[in-house]
């Protein structure tokens, strides 16, 4: 099935910035491109669970680790509920794909880490998707921070041929 509606989540400033470039470089394929806040607990049980978001909907999660491995504070409440050990196993319906933000400068051995290092809170909800029944529809990001986030737009360029080849079809 092909993607018709695209949500866009994302909780904090810089996650909040890199969706808006998301959403500018996916606009212009004609497709419905909802930002949606992930400190807003209603919105995001809304059109993720409630309204049944169904195979045609992609969801686009663009969350940020902060310190001790934890999401921003705008982002904790959709993390928690996604984390929630009481959720069925068939929750989600929807595709899925994450773009995790870091810093590895914030981490303690700087001299040997990588974006990997540094996107927990990314690497979490990504694999807590899945078990939720979500279909993964493109790999996971990672960017750092330190490096300036270098890894954002060839992440987006990916992201953007694999919607333009579901679109063509």
């Amino acid at each position: 099935m092909a993607i018709s509606d695209i949500l866009l989540l994302s909780g904090g400033e810089l996650s909040a910035d890199v969706a808006a470039r998301v959403r500018a470089r996916l606009s212009s394929l004609g497709l419905n491109v909802r930002p949606v806040s992930m400190s807003k607990s209603k919105a995001f049980k809304s059109a993720l669970v409630e309204d049944a978001a169904s195979a045609t909907t992609l969801a686009i999660f663009v969350v940020s680790t902060i310190e001790n491995e934890e999401p921003t504070e705008e982002a904790g409440a959709c993390i928690r509920f996604f984390k929630r050990k009481t959720h069925p196993d068939n929750l989600l319906k929807c595709s899925f794909t994450v773009l995790g933000l870091g810093d590895s400068n914030l981490l303690l051995d700087r001299q040997h880490t990588s974006a990997k290092d540094c996107n927990q809170v990314g690497a979490m909800l990504d694999s807590r998707l899945e078990a939720l029944g979500a279909t993964r529809f493109h790999s996971r990001g990672e960017c750092d921070e330190r490096t300036g986030l270098t890894e954002v737009e060839p992440w987006i360029d990916q992201l953007y041929k694999k919607l333009e080849n579901e679109t063509s079809k």
